[in-house]
């Protein structure tokens, strides 16, 4: 029993959504980019849907000059990331009983609005609290807690426009690790798991369609199109599913069941390959997808995200391989997307994540240390590091405007200043 609690000890509550990888969607479904300099960063995996940051004003070598920290703030137990647009930032937390959605100043942190509710905190072997990301689409902004209460606020207010509790209307308990997956808007759909692929109308949360029931994974789903069709790439705790966006049709798996049911990562998708990855052993998997089918053109053990997403590089995946409960031998690692092989590894930051940004890796460590790096296959290569939080750190930092935004599961969240 002992040597199971310790596989299991530390368990990502963010699998946030989850705390990566590649998901690019239709153009015609991609809100419109804002400028750089406004900070759009509208959801999980950014304004691209693959943990890239299109900014390049920024400084990644701090030898001379530290990242200012322009602002700290509180904002609850949790490890839901950021989403920023038109100078707010939206993030959520648990404190006391109680979730609560904020909405921010970018540059000072200053609080604009906030909403709560009561919600479970289920942190089993983890600090617990929400681990979605919140999701801003025009006047709208789109959550989901802990316990499965998905929520459309108007924006600019914070009322609360309509709200939808997954587990009483599905008919299902809420999961193990909670409900963590980002809602993913298309159009006028919002696509939520929720023991199944749902499609519901942004508008009203009225259903539109449900896909085939599996056990409920703690990633979102990946948008793509092959041949003229759209598609929702979900991988949950049976396998990774495959369903047609316009009804919902499931119309491919591939089983994928992993130790403990911990499947917690976004698929990333590039052309007609959908990589996968999971914990405890399970490892990694590059998926042909065509005419309607999967096929394994490799999998291994190389790369095993255990909630923190891996991101897609010039044909190099970046990610930490290993589990949370097994900080010290967790490696970042650099995978050759062709072949699967790794190029190198590196240790010392835990059970940590990334996201890219002008050519760097921009990384923070499982005990609150902010590093740059050189995004290369042929070596790391190391930039600058700066220590910005003293507690646990599951979740993917952001980067908009040029302000690096990282926060802790106790929920300190930190603002740092990296303009040029």
């Amino acid at each position: 029993m002992k040597s199971v609690t310790l596989l299991l000890l530390l368990i990502a509550g963010l699998f946030a959504a989850t705390c990566s990888e590649t998901t690019p969607t239709v153009s015609a479904e991609t809100p419109k980019q804002q400028p750089v300099k406004d900070g759009y960063w509208p959801h999980w995996l950014g304004p691209d849907y693959n943990g890239i940051s299109p900014e390049t004003d920024w400084r990644a070598d701090w030898t001379d000059k530290p990242p200012q920290v322009l602002w700290r703030s509180e904002v609850g137990t949790g490890y839901s990331s950021i989403a920023s647009a038109n100078g707010r930032i939206y993030t959520m937390g648990h404190t006391a009983g109680n979730e609560t959605v904020y909405c921010l100043e970018a540059e000072t942190g200053k609080e604009i609005w906030k909403q709560s509710y009561p919600a479970q905190l289920v942190n089993h072997l983890n600090a617990g609290g929400p681990g979605a990301t919140p999701t801003i689409d025009g006047e709208f902004l789109y959550t989901n807690s802990r316990d499965g209460r998905l929520i459309c606020f108007e924006i600019k207010t914070g009322n609360i426009v309509w709200q939808k509790n997954l587990p009483e209307v599905y008919q299902m308990k809420v999961p193990e690790w909670g409900f963590t997956c980002s809602p993913l808007i298309r159009g006028e759909k919002l696509l939520i798991e929720a023991g199944r692929l749902v499609a519901l109308d942004k508008k009203t949360g009225n259903e539109l369609w449900k896909s085939t029931p599996h056990m409920p994974g703690y990633g979102t789903p990946a948008a793509f199109e092959s041949e003229g069709t759209v598609y929702l790439a979900l991988l949950n705790n049976d396998c990774l599913s495959v369903a047609r966006e316009d009804d919902g049709k499931e119309v491919a798996t591939f089983d994928w069941p992993s130790p403990f049911d911990t499947n917690s990562t976004t698929p990333i998708i590039d052309g007609k390959t959908i990589f996968i990855s999971s914990g405890y052993r399970k490892g990694c998997a590059l998926l042909d997808f065509e005419n309607q089918k999967l096929t394994a053109r490799y999998t291994n053990q190389d790369l095993k995200n255990h909630f923190n997403n891996s991101v897609l590089y010039q044909k190099h995946y970046y990610g930490m391989d290993g589990n949370s409960n097994l900080g010290r031998v967790v490696r970042l690692t650099c995978l050759n997307q062709e072949t699967g092989k790794i190029k190198w590894r590196e240790a010392g930051f835990g059970c940590g994540s990334l996201l890219i940004s002008n050519g760097k890796l921009i990384i923070l460590s499982d005990e609150g240390t902010l590093v740059t790096a050189q995004a290369s296959p042929d070596s790391y290569q190391e930039i600058s590091r700066f220590k910005v939080l003293d507690h646990q750190c599951w979740t993917v930092p952001v980067l908009c405007a040029g302000r690096i935004y990282c926060r802790d599961s106790a929920g300190n969240l930190a603002c740092l200043d990296l303009r040029l």
